[in-house]
Protein backbone atom coordinates (compact mmCIF):
# COMPACT_ATOMS: atom_id res chain seq x y z
CA UNK A 1 0.00 0.00 0.00
CA UNK A 2 1.59 3.51 -1.04
CA UNK A 3 2.25 6.28 1.65
CA UNK A 4 -0.49 8.82 1.58
CA UNK A 5 1.37 12.19 0.65
CA UNK A 6 -0.73 14.75 3.39
CA UNK A 7 -0.84 18.34 4.02
CA UNK A 8 1.94 17.99 6.47
CA UNK A 9 4.25 17.03 3.80
CA UNK A 10 4.98 20.33 2.77
CA UNK A 11 8.75 19.56 2.52
CA UNK A 12 8.31 16.77 1.07
CA UNK A 13 7.71 16.35 -2.69
CA UNK A 14 5.48 13.29 -4.26
CA UNK A 15 8.78 12.11 -6.01
CA UNK A 16 11.18 12.78 -3.07
CA UNK A 17 8.13 10.10 -0.92
CA UNK A 18 8.06 7.35 -3.70
CA UNK A 19 12.46 7.43 -3.61
CA UNK A 20 12.26 7.28 -0.46
CA UNK A 21 9.27 4.22 -0.08
CA UNK A 22 11.80 3.01 -2.67
CA UNK A 23 14.82 2.21 0.12
CA UNK A 24 15.61 -1.34 0.87
CA UNK A 25 16.70 -2.18 3.94
CA UNK A 26 16.56 -5.80 5.70
CA UNK A 27 14.36 -6.51 9.26
CA UNK A 28 13.29 -9.34 11.36
CA UNK A 29 9.88 -8.10 12.47
CA UNK A 30 7.69 -5.65 13.34
CA UNK A 31 6.28 -5.36 16.68
CA UNK A 32 2.96 -3.39 17.84
CA UNK A 33 1.56 -1.83 21.29
CA UNK A 34 5.54 -1.77 22.67
CA UNK A 35 5.02 0.26 26.09
CA UNK A 36 8.81 -0.19 26.86
CA UNK A 37 10.91 1.65 24.02
CA UNK A 38 9.59 5.37 24.06
CA UNK A 39 6.58 7.02 24.93
CA UNK A 40 3.15 5.92 24.31
CA UNK A 41 2.06 2.73 22.38
CA UNK A 42 4.60 2.18 19.67
CA UNK A 43 5.76 0.30 16.87
CA UNK A 44 8.61 -1.09 16.74
CA UNK A 45 10.75 -2.16 13.73
CA UNK A 46 13.22 -4.12 13.95
CA UNK A 47 16.57 -4.17 12.16
CA UNK A 48 18.88 -7.30 11.31
CA UNK A 49 22.68 -6.68 11.41
CA UNK A 50 24.74 -5.00 14.84
CA UNK A 51 28.22 -4.24 15.59
CA UNK A 52 28.61 -5.94 19.26
CA UNK A 53 28.42 -9.49 20.01
CA UNK A 54 27.05 -9.08 23.77
CA UNK A 55 26.98 -12.38 24.96
CA UNK A 56 23.25 -11.85 27.18
CA UNK A 57 22.04 -10.33 23.53
CA UNK A 58 17.98 -11.18 23.72
CA UNK A 59 17.86 -11.20 20.22
CA UNK A 60 20.44 -13.02 18.87
CA UNK A 61 18.49 -13.22 15.36
CA UNK A 62 19.35 -9.44 15.18
CA UNK A 63 23.12 -9.69 15.09
CA UNK A 64 23.71 -11.07 11.75
CA UNK A 65 22.44 -8.62 8.94
CA UNK A 66 21.59 -11.24 6.18
CA UNK A 67 18.54 -13.60 6.88
CA UNK A 68 18.88 -16.79 8.54
CA UNK A 69 17.72 -20.01 9.12
CA UNK A 70 16.11 -21.07 12.25
CA UNK A 71 14.82 -24.26 13.88
CA UNK A 72 11.46 -23.96 16.17
CA UNK A 73 11.31 -27.24 16.65
CA UNK A 74 8.23 -27.35 18.95
CA UNK A 75 6.15 -26.42 15.69
CA UNK A 76 7.63 -29.61 14.31
CA UNK A 77 5.14 -32.50 13.54
CA UNK A 78 7.80 -34.92 12.38
CA UNK A 79 6.77 -35.46 8.67
CA UNK A 80 10.04 -35.92 7.84
CA UNK A 81 9.39 -34.05 4.14
CA UNK A 82 12.46 -31.71 5.02
CA UNK A 83 14.89 -34.77 5.05
CA UNK A 84 13.52 -35.57 1.45
CA UNK A 85 15.09 -32.23 0.26
CA UNK A 86 18.21 -31.84 2.17
CA UNK A 87 21.15 -32.64 0.10
CA UNK A 88 23.97 -32.19 3.14
CA UNK A 89 21.92 -34.00 5.34
CA UNK A 90 21.87 -31.78 8.10
CA UNK A 91 18.42 -32.50 9.77
CA UNK A 92 17.70 -36.18 10.82
CA UNK A 93 15.11 -37.43 13.30
CA UNK A 94 15.46 -38.33 16.33
CA UNK A 95 12.58 -40.15 17.07
CA UNK A 96 9.76 -37.87 16.62
CA UNK A 97 12.28 -35.10 17.26
CA UNK A 98 13.37 -32.82 14.52
CA UNK A 99 17.54 -32.67 14.86
CA UNK A 100 19.49 -29.71 12.70
CA UNK A 101 22.82 -29.39 12.20
CA UNK A 102 23.91 -25.76 11.37
CA UNK A 103 27.75 -26.72 10.70
CA UNK A 104 26.81 -28.99 8.10
CA UNK A 105 23.79 -26.96 6.72
CA UNK A 106 24.56 -25.57 3.24
CA UNK A 107 21.21 -22.49 3.90
CA UNK A 108 19.85 -23.08 0.53
CA UNK A 109 16.33 -22.80 2.19
CA UNK A 110 14.81 -26.04 0.48
CA UNK A 111 13.42 -27.17 4.11
CA UNK A 112 11.53 -24.20 4.19
CA UNK A 113 9.42 -24.25 1.09
CA UNK A 114 8.45 -27.83 2.33
CA UNK A 115 8.07 -27.42 5.85
CA UNK A 116 4.14 -26.64 6.07
CA UNK A 117 4.35 -26.05 9.86
CA UNK A 118 6.97 -23.22 9.66
CA UNK A 119 9.58 -25.04 11.74
CA UNK A 120 12.05 -24.61 9.89
CA UNK A 121 11.80 -21.05 8.24
CA UNK A 122 13.97 -17.49 7.41
CA UNK A 123 14.35 -15.25 9.98
CA UNK A 124 14.84 -11.93 8.21
CA UNK A 125 13.37 -10.52 5.00
CA UNK A 126 14.02 -7.70 2.75
CA UNK A 127 11.79 -4.69 2.65
CA UNK A 128 11.12 -1.58 1.58
CA UNK A 129 10.81 1.88 3.69
CA UNK A 130 7.39 2.09 1.74
CA UNK A 131 5.92 -1.20 3.01
CA UNK A 132 7.34 -0.75 6.24
CA UNK A 133 5.95 2.68 6.67
CA UNK A 134 2.74 1.87 5.55
CA UNK A 135 2.64 -0.86 8.61
CA UNK A 136 3.68 1.45 10.88
CA UNK A 137 0.56 4.14 10.10
CA UNK A 138 -2.23 1.84 10.16
CA UNK A 139 -1.17 2.09 14.05
CA UNK A 140 -2.08 6.04 13.81
CA UNK A 141 -5.18 5.51 15.92
CA UNK A 142 -3.24 4.80 18.70
CA UNK A 143 -0.58 7.36 18.67
CA UNK A 144 -2.55 10.19 19.72
CA UNK A 145 -1.46 10.55 23.54
CA UNK A 146 2.21 10.59 21.82
CA UNK A 147 2.50 6.63 20.63
CA UNK A 148 4.62 6.41 17.18
CA UNK A 149 7.72 4.47 15.68
CA UNK A 150 10.50 3.31 17.19
CA UNK A 151 13.22 1.76 15.32
CA UNK A 152 15.46 -0.97 17.11
CA UNK A 153 17.12 -4.07 16.54
CA UNK A 154 19.59 -5.10 15.95
CA UNK A 155 21.35 -1.59 15.42
CA UNK A 156 19.52 0.80 13.41
CA UNK A 157 22.75 2.82 12.26
CA UNK A 158 23.82 -0.33 10.61
CA UNK A 159 21.57 0.31 7.90
CA UNK A 160 21.65 4.19 7.70
CA UNK A 161 20.23 5.08 4.57
CA UNK A 162 17.21 2.29 5.54
CA UNK A 163 17.00 4.20 8.84
CA UNK A 164 16.88 7.68 7.38
CA UNK A 165 14.45 6.62 5.01
CA UNK A 166 11.92 5.04 7.37
CA UNK A 167 12.27 8.48 9.58
CA UNK A 168 11.75 10.78 6.82
CA UNK A 169 8.62 9.10 5.99
CA UNK A 170 7.40 9.15 9.79
CA UNK A 171 8.09 12.87 10.06
CA UNK A 172 6.19 13.48 6.69
CA UNK A 173 3.57 11.99 8.19
CA UNK A 174 3.39 13.29 11.44
CA UNK A 175 4.32 10.34 13.61
CA UNK A 176 6.91 10.52 16.40
CA UNK A 177 9.76 8.87 16.16
CA UNK A 178 12.44 6.81 18.40
CA UNK A 179 15.62 4.88 17.69
CA UNK A 180 17.25 2.65 20.42
CA UNK A 181 21.14 2.21 19.74
CA UNK A 182 24.28 0.74 20.98
CA UNK A 183 26.13 3.96 19.90
CA UNK A 184 28.38 2.44 17.95
CA UNK A 185 28.82 3.95 14.61
CA UNK A 186 31.07 7.21 12.89
CA UNK A 187 29.83 10.12 14.05
CA UNK A 188 28.87 11.35 10.50
CA UNK A 189 25.90 8.30 10.42
CA UNK A 190 24.52 10.32 13.65
CA UNK A 191 24.92 13.37 12.00
CA UNK A 192 22.80 11.91 8.96
CA UNK A 193 19.79 10.59 11.69
CA UNK A 194 19.51 13.23 13.98
CA UNK A 195 17.02 15.76 12.12
CA UNK A 196 15.00 13.53 11.08
CA UNK A 197 14.44 11.72 14.85
CA UNK A 198 12.39 12.86 17.79
CA UNK A 199 13.99 11.03 20.37
CA UNK A 200 17.52 9.00 21.07
CA UNK A 201 17.35 5.45 23.47
CA UNK A 202 20.78 5.49 24.16
CA UNK A 203 22.36 2.15 25.59
CA UNK A 204 25.07 2.89 27.90
CA UNK A 205 26.64 -0.81 28.81
CA UNK A 206 29.20 -0.45 30.73
CA UNK A 207 32.21 2.37 31.35
CA UNK A 208 34.74 0.51 31.60
CA UNK A 209 36.45 0.59 27.64
CA UNK A 210 38.04 -3.15 28.65
CA UNK A 211 35.18 -4.82 30.80
CA UNK A 212 33.03 -3.22 27.78
CA UNK A 213 34.89 -5.36 25.31
CA UNK A 214 34.94 -8.21 27.32
CA UNK A 215 31.00 -8.37 27.47
CA UNK A 216 30.12 -6.94 23.77
CA UNK A 217 32.97 -7.93 22.04
CA UNK A 218 34.33 -3.89 21.64
CA UNK A 219 35.11 -1.10 23.17
CA UNK A 220 33.24 2.06 24.56
CA UNK A 221 35.61 5.24 23.49
CA UNK A 222 33.37 5.68 20.41
CA UNK A 223 29.55 4.91 22.05
CA UNK A 224 30.72 7.35 24.99
CA UNK A 225 32.18 9.76 22.77
CA UNK A 226 28.95 10.02 20.63
CA UNK A 227 26.34 10.35 23.59
CA UNK A 228 28.43 13.30 24.47
CA UNK A 229 28.10 15.02 21.23
CA UNK A 230 24.21 14.19 20.66
CA UNK A 231 23.64 15.61 24.24
CA UNK A 232 26.13 18.51 23.52
CA UNK A 233 23.54 19.59 20.47
CA UNK A 234 20.53 19.20 22.85
CA UNK A 235 19.00 16.38 21.42
CA UNK A 236 16.52 14.24 23.33
CA UNK A 237 18.42 11.17 24.98
CA UNK A 238 17.63 9.33 27.34
CA UNK A 239 20.63 6.48 28.71
CA UNK A 240 19.44 3.40 28.89
CA UNK A 241 21.44 0.60 31.27
CA UNK A 242 20.81 -3.24 30.62
CA UNK A 243 21.57 -4.82 34.22
CA UNK A 244 23.58 -7.56 33.63
CA UNK A 245 24.86 -9.84 36.30
CA UNK A 246 28.31 -11.05 36.21
CA UNK A 247 28.65 -7.90 33.86
CA UNK A 248 27.84 -4.48 34.76
CA UNK A 249 26.29 -4.53 38.09
CA UNK A 250 29.08 -3.40 40.71
CA UNK A 251 28.21 -0.53 42.40
CA UNK A 252 31.17 1.49 41.69
CA UNK A 253 30.25 0.79 37.61
CA UNK A 254 26.79 2.04 38.13
CA UNK A 255 27.74 4.97 40.19
CA UNK A 256 30.37 5.97 37.65
CA UNK A 257 27.38 5.96 34.57
CA UNK A 258 25.14 7.84 36.67
CA UNK A 259 28.34 10.50 37.05
CA UNK A 260 28.57 9.97 33.25
CA UNK A 261 24.86 11.01 33.11
CA UNK A 262 24.40 13.38 35.16
CA UNK A 263 27.77 15.14 32.93
CA UNK A 264 25.39 14.87 29.53
CA UNK A 265 23.31 16.99 31.34
CA UNK A 266 20.35 14.65 31.43
CA UNK A 267 17.94 13.63 34.64
CA UNK A 268 16.67 10.79 33.81
CA UNK A 269 17.81 7.12 33.38
CA UNK A 270 16.22 3.84 32.36
CA UNK A 271 17.22 0.75 33.35
CA UNK A 272 16.70 -2.83 31.98
CA UNK A 273 16.75 -5.73 33.97
CA UNK A 274 18.55 -9.03 32.53
CA UNK A 275 16.35 -11.58 31.52
CA UNK A 276 16.24 -14.95 30.08
CA UNK A 277 13.40 -14.39 27.34
CA UNK A 278 16.13 -14.82 24.39
CA UNK A 279 17.02 -18.27 25.07
CA UNK A 280 14.72 -20.27 22.67
CA UNK A 281 15.83 -18.20 20.22
CA UNK A 282 19.70 -19.37 20.60
CA UNK A 283 18.49 -22.91 20.14
CA UNK A 284 16.47 -21.85 17.47
CA UNK A 285 19.30 -20.84 15.78
CA UNK A 286 21.66 -23.90 16.69
CA UNK A 287 23.62 -21.46 19.57
CA UNK A 288 24.84 -21.90 22.47
CA UNK A 289 23.54 -19.35 25.19
CA UNK A 290 26.35 -18.00 26.46
CA UNK A 291 25.20 -16.36 29.78
CA UNK A 292 23.22 -19.15 31.42
CA UNK A 293 25.16 -19.31 34.42
CA UNK A 294 23.24 -16.15 35.76
CA UNK A 295 20.42 -15.51 37.49
CA UNK A 296 17.84 -12.86 36.61
CA UNK A 297 17.98 -10.31 39.03
CA UNK A 298 15.36 -10.34 41.89
CA UNK A 299 13.26 -7.17 42.87
CA UNK A 300 15.03 -6.53 45.91
CA UNK A 301 18.32 -6.24 44.10
CA UNK A 302 16.61 -4.03 41.04
CA UNK A 303 15.31 -1.71 43.75
CA UNK A 304 18.48 -1.17 45.69
CA UNK A 305 20.44 -0.31 42.42
CA UNK A 306 17.90 1.49 41.42
CA UNK A 307 18.56 3.53 44.14
CA UNK A 308 22.39 4.21 43.55
CA UNK A 309 20.88 6.12 40.60
CA UNK A 310 18.04 8.09 42.74
CA UNK A 311 20.51 9.25 45.43
CA UNK A 312 22.49 10.81 42.19
CA UNK A 313 19.55 13.01 41.43
CA UNK A 314 18.19 10.63 38.40
CA UNK A 315 14.86 9.76 37.76
CA UNK A 316 14.55 6.12 37.18
CA UNK A 317 12.31 4.19 34.91
CA UNK A 318 12.37 0.58 34.80
CA UNK A 319 12.15 -1.00 30.74
CA UNK A 320 10.48 2.39 29.43
CA UNK A 321 8.38 2.76 32.34
CA UNK A 322 8.06 4.96 35.54
CA UNK A 323 9.64 3.53 38.62
CA UNK A 324 6.21 3.32 40.69
CA UNK A 325 4.61 1.46 37.71
CA UNK A 326 7.62 -0.99 36.54
CA UNK A 327 8.50 -2.15 40.19
CA UNK A 328 5.33 -4.13 39.74
CA UNK A 329 6.27 -5.96 36.44
CA UNK A 330 9.80 -6.52 37.18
Amino acid sequence: MPLRVTELQTEVTTDAVRSLQAVEGIIFDIQRYSLHDGPGLRTNVFFKGCPLRCKWCCNPESMNQQPELALFVGRCFACADCLEVCAPAALSLAGDQLQWDPAMCDHCGRCVEVCVSQAMRWIGHPATAGEVIAEVTRDAPFYEEGGGLTLSGGEPTSQPEFAEALLSLAKAENVHSAMETCGHVAWPVFEQLLPHLDLVLYDIKHMDAERHAEGTGLGNDLILGNARRIAAKGHDMVIRVPLIPGFNMEEENLRHTSRFVRELGLKEIDLLPYHRLGRPKYRALGRCYPWERFDVPDEETVRRLAGLFREQGLSVLLGGLPYAWAHLVY
